[in-house]
Formats: structure tokens, C-alpha cells, sequence
């Protein structure tokens, strides 16, 4: 039986004055089991570029992957697989096809390799029409609740106006998650992060073709392992309080506060996908009218709700105190996850600043980058960055940008940026 737990981590003494409340709290899932295949609540999609980029070894080895995929797709999970360039078409189940989506048998999964076997290499891209066809296909099957899709590519969305892509993702965004991944050097970060930040999912870099099938496999059974469709965290805050700020600060730095819907005037509800066996930390700022010293009050209360029922809460509390010794000390957690949301960001925008061919504030963020790394415990990202730049001082993040930086390392260190170190508790 699925059980659900959430703490809550925080300094809840605020100054004479103060009116910021921090906490982060820490949602744990166990015993969720896995998806329901078996009851047809679960849908696959797998998206291909077919543009014609894709030739020769990348193809071969995406067609591959897609294979290896649907080997890893339980009988029972609704799926299909669309091949994307400049216009998206169902590759299966075929386009003459009186249905768009099958569920998964042997024989159907027979069918789905042959299909994924006749896939050539042409035209443009446009991603928009591969996202948009995905939704079209999950909408015929209403029973599937949890709904998944993988969206592999290697180019540039170059085929339309970066307009049209975002509008897309608007217009699908909460009716499915999408796990996006690039293929070697060609494809923007930027496009796939837009995608996959919106779809709740993640966005990879797959240096060489070869890992495409060892990653799709991957993801497949992190996405059967959900054996919660659906969650969302909801926040309450009393009368005169403002939600600063919702962000998702581990595993990965999602912030949620755009997505926020009303439940009611005082409770929103943020987006949090689908959950298997797992542990979620969230960073939850809520501004408060100032109180007299002495005064205690209730910041918020945060809770996780599955299907519309609350399965674990926890409570971010205000003490005002003229106590400085109490006051002045700053949560370890929320430091740590302030931080490591700010080490994010500085490497995007330092990268960004490097491609626009401003070194100055290149050499600057990914300074400041290095800085943060070091005083979070995120060895990863230190290890990223030094292929990028020359490190002379971590402690005070002097350094200088390598010449010699493959495009290759630029981009792992950009989608790797979000990813976070656990707080040491």
C-alpha cells in the first residue's frame, strides 16, 4: 500500500519587521508500486526524428533504441511510435489504421519493430507537429491516465518559428509528461529544456548514438516503475499571505510557481506528475503581513494530494523574535537548495553569455558557478565545469575559460545544470 510522508525543514524565527517565511519540505512516496498496465490506465508514445539529419549511424542506432524500447513496454500499456521531421506521422500503428493507439501484445510489439525498421531519413523539423500528433494520439484513449512520452532528436527545430513551438507546448502542457532527448552536437538545449520543463520530465544529452537504446531502456522502466499517475503539492496560506515561490529543488530545479491553479482562494495547486518509490524536495517561499515580537503564526501548509485526497502534509510555521541568535541563523537546507537553484541558473546564463561571444560575463557567471559548487557539495557540476574552464580558486570562483572546450562538454554541463546534490542531513 502506497504511503506518503512530508518534512519540513526551516528557521521559522523571523526579525521585528520580517515578513519572508523559507522552508524546504521533503515529500517521500514508498510502496507505490508500479504502473497499472494490466487495466489499460497506462500510455506510451515515442517520438523519432526522421529529419533528414538523421542518416546513417544515428538513425540505425535511434531505430535500434526504439526496438530495445518496445521490448520494455509491459502487455496491456497502451502505445504507438511517431516519426517526426517537418510534418509528424504515425508510423504505428500504420496510417491506414482504423485506431491511432494499440495496447501491447506480442504480436503488436512484432508489428511496432517492423514499423520502426522501414523509417528513412528526410525533410525538415518542426517539432511543434510531433508534440501536437503525440496529444492527438493519447486523447483517443481516455482510460489511459498516466501518459508518457519520449522525444528523441538531434537537430534544431528549424522548420518553423521558435512561436510555433512554444505555442504547442502551451496547448499540451498537463495533458501528458514528455522525457525529451538530443543526439550529438546539433540540437539546442534550449528547445528540448522548454519541452521537457513544461512536460515534467527531463532533457539529456546523448553524446554518441550508441547509448540511445541503453537510455530509452532507462527511461522506460523508470516511467512503468510510476505507480501514481498523478500528484500535485498544494499550498494554503492565511489571509494577506503571498506565495513567493514554489520550486522543485531535488532531484532536479524545476520552478512550479507559473503553474500554480486555484483550489481555493487561499489553496493553490502545483504540478508534480507522476510518482513511483521515490523522494521529492521542494523549496516553498510565502510572504507574511509583519507581526509584534512574541507573535507565532501559521505560514503555510503544504500538502501532497493524489486523486484529490491529501496523503501527507506538513506545516511552515512564523515566530517573530527580537532575538538575534535565534533570527540570524539560516536553515542549512534552505541555504543549500538557494543555492544550488542559483548554481542553475549562473551556468545557463554563463553558457549563453559564451555562445553570444560576451567572455567577459562568460568568465564572470561560470565563476560565480564554480563558487556555488564548491560551497554546495555538488561535485558533479565542479566536474562538468572543469571541462569548460580553468579553475585558478574554487573558494572564490577564479577562472578562466577553456579554449580548447569540445561544444560537446558545453552541452553536458548545460543539461546537467538543473541537476542537484542532496542537502547532507
Amino acid at each position: 500500500m502506497a504511503t506518503f510522508r512530508a518534512e519540513v525543514f526551516q528557521n521559522e524565527f523571523l526579525p521585528d519587521g520580517g515578513t519572508d517565511a523559507h522552508a524546504i519540505v521533503t515529500v517521500t512516496a514508498e510502496g507505490v508500486g508500479g504502473a497499472a498496465t494490466t487495466a489499460g490506465g497506462v500510455a506510451e508514445i515515442i517520438m523519432v526524428d526522421t529529419s533528414g539529419s538523421m542518416t546513417g549511424q544515428t538513425l540505425a542506432a535511434a531505430k535500434h533504441a526504439a526496438q530495445v524500447a518496445l521490448d520494455h513496454v509491459p502487455d496491456g500499456t497502451w502505445f504507438a511510435i511517431v516519426g517526426g521531421s517537418h510534418v509528424a506521422q504515425r508510423v504505428f500503428p500504420y496510417p491506414n489504421a482504423p485506431v491511432a493507439i494499440v495496447q501491447m501484445e506480442p504480436r503488436a510489439r512484432a508489428e511496432g519493430k517492423r514499423a520502426v525498421e522501414r523509417l528513412v531519413a528526410q525533410g525538415g523539423t518542426a517539432m511543434s507537429t510531433w508534440l501536437r500528433l503525440a496529444d492527438q494520439i493519447f486523447a483517443t484513449q481516455p482510460a489511459a491516465t498516466q501518459r508518457h512520452a519520449i522525444l528523441l532528436t538531434d537537430g534544431k527545430n528549424e522548420s518553423e518559428p521558435r512561436s510555433e513551438l512554444s505555442a504547442a507546448i502551451r496547448d499540451v502542457t498537463g495533458r501528458f509528461q514528455c522525457d525529451a532527448r538530443g543526439v550529438g552536437a546539433h540540437w539546442q538545449v534550449d528547445e528540448l529544456r522548454e519541452v521537457a520543463t513544461a512536460l515534467l520530465g527531463g532533457v539529456e544529452l546523448i553524446a554518441d548514438p550508441a547509448g540511445i537504446a541503453d537510455d530509452f531502456r532507462d527511461l522506460l522502466t523508470a516511467s512503468m516503475a510510476r505507480g501514481v499517475a498523478d500528484a500535485q503539492l498544494r499550498v494554503w496560506t492565511p489571509q494577506g499571505g503571498q506565495v513567493l515561490f514554489v520550486r522543485q529543488v531535488a532531484p532536479t530545479v524545476e520552478d512550479l510557481t507559473a503553474r500554480r491553479t486555484a483550489v481555493t482562494p487561499l489553496i493553490g495547486a502545483y504540478p508534480t506528475g507522476a510518482w513511483a518509490d521515490e523522494s521529492r524536495d521542494y523549496h516553498v517561499a510565502v510572504r507574511l503581513p509583519s507581526k509584534p515580537v512574541g507573535s507565532e503564526q501559521l505560514a503555510a501548509r503544504v500538502q501532497l494530494a493524489v486523486a484529490d485526497e491529501v496523503v501527507a502534509s506538513g506545516l511552515v510555521k512564523a515566530v517573530w523574535s527580537d532575538d538575534s541568535s535565534l533570527t540570524a541563523r539560516i536553515s542549512p537546507e534552505v541555504a543549500h537548495y538557494t543555492g544550488q537553484a542559483e548554481l542553475a541558473d549562473v551556468i545557463q546564463e554563463g553558457l549563453a553569455a559564451k555562445a553570444a561571444g560576451d567572455e567577459a560575463t562568460a568568465t564572470v557567471k561560470l565563476g560565480r558557478a564554480v563558487q556555488l559548487a564548491k560551497e554546495t557539495g555538488n561535485a558533479e557540476a565542479t566536474s562538468r565545469l572543469r571541462r569548460v574552464v580553468e579553475i585558478d580558486d574554487e573558494e572564490h570562483g577564479t577562472v578562466r575559460l577553456k579554449r580548447s572546450a569540445s561544444k560537446l562538454d558545453e552541452m553536458a554541463l548545460d543539461t546537467a545544470s538543473t541537476k542537484t546534490s542532496r542537502v547532507r542531513r
